[in-house]
């Protein structure tokens, strides 16, 4: 840990960090299954996980700029589907809104209101995800003063600009926030170029992805009650 003093804004990520996000996609996934062999049934038996993969691809070739909006390619790879199968494109609208309901049902980790309830009361919180959570959706919008967003913001992490827009939301300069996420190089590493202090929440469910000393001299913490007595320390 290389903070110094008490920060005034902590930026979050979402997925991996604030809750488990595979098993989420996994409902998701066949919520938007179930729709589809009710509403649109050839396309639902053409949609398998080998053409979705395909038109994944081809939409992000024909679309490179939009390669951070996960909304906008799944959508697409939706409407193209619905179309080859001689559906409605026009339901794609409908499928992604089922889809994007079920993402949001989450579950979080034990730690996430606790933590989240003090740190609100004394630091300005801000989410910065990739992703399509919705801190609204999910029930947490009463922690954060905003959220930043890939597919709003027009770039993902490692982007800078996104941790610098949050920053901007935040009303506090790079060099007093703090940045907590799973990802030591999305997150941890990303930060800490783009000016702003970082922390790498490791949680002991995917501790197999990255060795202790991926980001170097950082240790990481296991949860967030870990990190709230760190901060403590600098009071």
């Amino acid at each position: 840990m290389d903070w110094r003093s008490e920060p005034r804004a902590i930026t979050l990520d979402l997925d991996d960090t604030l809750w488990p996000v595979a098993p989420t996609l996994v409902a998701a996934e066949q919520a938007l299954s179930r729709w589809l062999s009710k509403q649109a049934p050839a396309t639902a038996a053409r949609l398998d996980v080998d053409r979705r993969a395909t038109l994944r691809k081809v939409v992000l070739s024909d679309h490179p700029d939009r390669a951070h909006d996960f909304g906008f390619v799944r959508h697409e790879l939706l409407r193209r589907a619905l179309s080859e199968a001689g559906d409605d494109p026009a339901m794609a609208d409908e499928a992604f809104a089922v889809f994007l309901a079920a993402r949001q049902q989450v579950t979080l980790f034990d730690d996430v209101r606790p933590v989240l309830a003090q740190w609100s009361a004394r630091y300005r919180l801000v989410a910065v995800s990739n992703g399509n959570a919705d801190i609204n959706r999910v029930g947490l919008a009463d922690y954060f003063i905003g959220a930043i967003s890939a597919h709003e913001i027009g770039c993902a992490k490692p982007d800078p600009r996104m941790f610098h827009e949050a920053c901007r939301l935040a009303g506090v300069p790079a060099e007093h926030t703090l940045h907590i996420g799973d990802d030591p190089h999305l997150d941890v590493i990303a930060a800490r170029q783009a000016g702003l202090h970082s922390a790498w929440l490791r949680r002991p469910d995917f501790a197999h992805r990255h060795s202790a000393d991926t980001c170097g001299s950082a240790s990481p913490f296991e949860d967030l009650h870990a990190l709230e007595a760190a901060l403590a320390a600098l009071r």
